[in-house]
């Protein structure tokens, strides 16, 4: 009950091997090298991703290290501006509180003057306002 192999099987062998010689020919050498370059894609793709990635982080590190530098400057300007500012309204303010002294100062002066010149014309104009007087108090004119 053995099974004895005869020349049919031996066809059947040879048949096997030259259908596989040819399935490896037009399947699986082209399929194997399709997986083969796909996977290098695959894993070029990874690569690239990781290094884009990796620069990425570099770019944000170096984009916030940009900020605060700009940001300091910036704070550094704005104090410099208003160092200058303070500077300039105290300069301002010491010039404006001159020249209100030279007014107020000439101001005195001229009302001293004044002062001083009716006070000089007092006793003519006491003299004038008593001739007045007496002239509507007699009725008389002189």
């Amino acid at each position: 009950m053995f099974l004895v192999p005869d020349g049919t099987a031996w066809i059947q062998l040879i048949n096997f091997v030259i259908f596989f010689a040819i399935l490896n020919v037009v399947f699986i050498r082209p399929v194997g090298a399709a997986l083969k370059r796909r996977r290098e894609y695959i894993d070029s793709v990874h690569g690239d991703y990781d290094r884009y990635s990796h620069q990425v982080s570099t770019m944000r590190a170096q984009a916030e290290a940009e900020r605060l530098a700009a940001r300091r400057e910036a704070e550094e300007k704005v104090q410099a501006a208003r160092s200058t500012a303070d500077a300039e309204a105290g300069r301002l303010a010491a010039d404006f509180e001159r020249s209100a002294a030279e007014i107020a100062g000439r101001a005195r002066a001229q009302v001293a003057d004044e002062l001083a010149a009716a006070r000089n014309r007092e006793g003519e104009l006491a003299g004038a306002l008593a001739a007045t007087l007496l002239e509507r108090a007699t009725g008389s004119s002189t």
